[in-house]
């Protein structure tokens, strides 16, 4: 199996060697599973950073539980920083909205790491200084992180299962809590299954 025919970035492409082995996603099915997965979390591994720019509607419609009124969503609408100290406070291993732990622990990598608590774990598993550079996360280690998730996740396990669409659904649902974008996913995993298997 040669991954380095699949075209990908060359900082991925390295790093993919390295991570597929630490992380032991060897097998041409979780290799697929892994790559369809970040490709899709990150926009084409472009994105390391959770976006939370949303307008007030959107507010309502994706965090309906932090935000009751549009009156309060647009008191926060298009600020990413008070959105995410709100929406992330007491959770994670957060402190409070005022600590402002929900921005510095914001989501980041090619499967968003969230959370003071991942970011603690993640910090032991590489024996860098995460907590205090957060953004090392995101500028560093966007692949090491979503392999480190991977793992701790036990998705290895899940897409031992197969390539059928339940698959995929089980994985999404573990990586992003719900059943985001399952079509491209699915036509992602059809791609990167395929590529590996010439």
């Amino acid at each position: 199996m040669n991954i380095n025919k699949l075209k990908l970035q060359n900082r991925i492409a390295f790093e993919l060697n390295e991570i597929i082995y630490k992380y032991n996603i060897e097998s041409t099915l979780r290799i697929a599973h892994f790559l369809s997965q970040i490709h899709h979390e990150s926009g084409g591994f472009k994105s390391v950073y959770e976006n939370l720019n949303y307008s007030a509607e959107r507010l309502l419609a994706v965090f309906p539980k932090y935000f009751k009124t549009i009156e309060e969503a647009k008191k926060y609408a298009r600020k990413p920083e008070l959105i995410a100290n709100k929406v992330y406070a007491n959770r994670m291993g957060n402190g409070d909205e005022v600590s402002g732990d929900g921005w510095k622990f914001r989501g980041r990598s090619y499967i968003q790491l969230t959370g003071k608590n991942n970011y603690i774990q993640f910090e032991k598993s590489i024996n860098k200084d995460i907590i205090n550079n957060p953004d090392l996360v995101a500028e560093q280690y966007p692949l090491t992180a979503a392999g480190w998730f991977w793992s701790v996740n036990k998705i290895n396990e899940i897409a031992d299962k197969g390539s059928s669409i339940q698959v995929i659904k089980e994985i999404t649902k573990k990586i992003n809590g719900g059943y985001n974008g399952l079509e491209h996913r699915q036509s992602l995993f059809n791609y990167y299954y395929k590529e590996l298997n010439k």
